[in-house]
């Protein structure tokens, strides 16, 4: 089947969360032996550019993309016509962002089936700068939205509090996002790279007593980095051989490297800054425990409308093996559970963080072992429910039902 999938916010292929969802689920679509057309943007200087991406199997993903800063993606329907017509797709998918729609739109028109992916709040909640924005435009971005929902014949959801309440939950599929467990499988490392990038980094080896606590993530306030660095900075002055390992940019990077700095542990605090996707398993192998201290505190749709977000970098952790600590809320807390996969804090507790990390870091066999075990059980499950091929598997049942000849579009 030829699949248009859409996606317009997302530079692709690239490093971030987003650039990872689109490849990886055009990817597994294409090994179910669908034919696959993206239009994404990228930050050259032309205005558009195309892209060939092989993938396993002797497969190629072709990539549409369209420079961002050129116009939004709204104006970009005529070149989406064009394209379309041409291609002469037979399911049209588009990932949701404010000025999306294109996609749809164009299935609507066309009458073909089509699919709807949502990975963040469509309707900002009252207080928030975009509810404030939309009421000053007679809430015309509310009614695209859910123009949008009302067009797709399914809509692919993390959570479905993602979607306006008046959208039938009927038509909601939820589906965790994933990891690539392949790529990301300790046992297909090199050794030789791993001990190369050790030394760059400067981290003693395991078998001279060091244990790695590592975040991969955005340096933004609702990622919790910085209470990680608070729990850093109680456990590092009096545990010689505990680093921490954090990866990944954002506006947060500078304040947390200044402060690391403050303290003098650049050398037990390492923050490299962002790291190209196809890199992260060399890195997490090189670490003994994931953390993912997320603070909904800090971030207005997820304290309204519950943990939406899929949490890529627990699952990328669990596939590696890592015990993952993350904090006491759902789902998260249903993904990795106590004492099985990994450890839970009380979200926005400092000391209670650094304790779950001083319990899981601790030195010695047995704590070494206790971690040995809950990397495997983690392994286990996420191969079992959190990979990309499982969410991929679920999302091509939705297209068969859509595409299906007894249902009319």
């Amino acid at each position: 089947m030829k699949i248009l999938y859409v996606a317009m916010a997302v530079v692709a292929p690239g490093s971030h969360g987003g650039a990872t969802h689109v490849v990886e689920v055009a990817s597994e679509l294409a090994k179910l032996g669908h034919e696959l057309h993206v239009v994404c943007a990228y930050e050259g200087k032309e205005s558009q550019a195309e892209l060939l991406l092989p993938v396993e199997g002797g497969l190629t993903i072709h990539f549409y993309r369209f420079r961002r800063s050129d116009k939004t993606a709204l104006l970009r329907y005529p070149q989406l016509v064009r394209l379309a017509a041409n291609l002469k797709p037979d399911l049209v998918m588009e990932r949701y962002y404010n000025f999306a729609g294109i996609g749809l739109l164009y299935a609507r028109r066309h009458k073909l089936p089509s699919i709807l992916e949502v990975n963040a709040l469509m309707v900002d909640p009252p207080g928030s700068f975009k509810y404030r924005m939309d009421g000053l435009l007679l809430r015309r971005m509310e009614w695209w939205a859910t123009r949008q929902c009302e067009w797709a014949g399914r809509i692919v959801t993390p959570l479905h509090t993602t979607v306006p309440a008046k959208i039938p939950r009927t038509k909601i599929a939820e589906l965790p996002w994933g990891a690539n467990v392949d790529r990301f499988d300790p046992a297909n490392l090199p050794e030789l790279e791993l001990v190369k990038l050790r030394r760059e980094l400067g981290l003693p080896s395991r078998q001279e007593g060091a244990r790695v606590a590592v975040f991969a993530g955005s340096f933004r306030h609702w990622h919790g980095v910085e209470k990680l660095v608070e729990a850093a900075l109680q456990l590092v002055p009096t545990d010689p051989l505990l680093y921490f390992l954090l990866l990944g940019g954002g506006p947060e990077l500078e304040t947390i490297r200044a402060l690391v700095r403050q303290h003098g542990l650049e050398e037990r605090i390492l923050t490299p800054g962002a790291v190209a996707h196809s890199k992260i398993p060399l890195y997490l192998a090189l670490a003994d425990c994931g953390v993912a201290p997320f603070d909904t505190s800090k971030h207005l749709p997820l304290r309204h409308a519950g943990f939406f977000w899929s949490p890529l970098k627990i699952f990328e952790y669990m596939a590696m093996k890592l015990p993952t600590i993350t904090i006491d809320l759902p789902p998260l807390n249903q993904i990795i559970r106590p004492g099985q996969e990994g450890l839970l804090f009380k979200e926005g507790d400092v000391s209670d963080l650094a304790q779950r990390l001083q319990e899981l870091l601790a030195p010695g066999a047995e704590a070494e072992h206790c971690r040995e075990t809950m990397g495997r059980l983690a392994r286990q499950r996420v191969v079992e429910h959190f990979s990309w091929a499982s969410h991929v598997r679920a999302l091509d049942r939705l297209i068969a039902e859509l595409t299906s000849p007894a249902v009319k579009v």
